[in-house]
C-alpha cells in the first residue's frame, strides 16, 4: 500500500501512497494518521495531497486571557518580601 517517499517535496519520514490505494484503504490510513503518521498521496508518481493528523487551531483569545491572568497575578504575589517580578529579575543575574 505504501512506500517511503524519496522526493524533495516531503520529509524522509513521509510515506507515499497512490491515489487508488488511498481510496481503497482510507480507513486504515486514517487510523494510522490518527496515531501520528503522515502520508503523501500521489497520482502517477507525482505528489497531489498530504494526509496529516488534525491540529486544532490556537484559540488566541484564550491564550491572551491566560497571559493577562499571569501578568495580573505577578503584580499581587510575593515570596517573602520579594515580588514575582523581582524574583524573575534576580534570576537573570544568576
Amino acid at each position: 500500500m505504501e512506500r517511503t517517499m524519496a522526493r524533495k517535496s516531503g520529509t524522509s519520514s513521509d510515506k507515499t501512497v497512490g491515489a487508488h490505494d488511498a481510496k481503497t484503504n482510507l480507513g486504515q490510513l486514517l487510523d494510522r494518521v490518527e496515531h501520528g503518521e503522515i502520508f503523501v498521496i500521489t497520482r502517477h508518481g507525482e505528489p497531489i495531497a498530504k494526509l496529516v493528523p488534525f491540529a486544532a487551531p490556537i484559540d488566541h483569545k484564550k491564550v491572551r486571557r491566560a497571559i493577562d491572568g499571569i501578568l495580573a497575578l505577578q503584580k499581587t504575589q510575593t515570596l517573602g518580601s520579594l515580588s514575582l517580578e523581582e524574583l524573575l529579575h534576580e534570576g537573570h543575574h544568576l
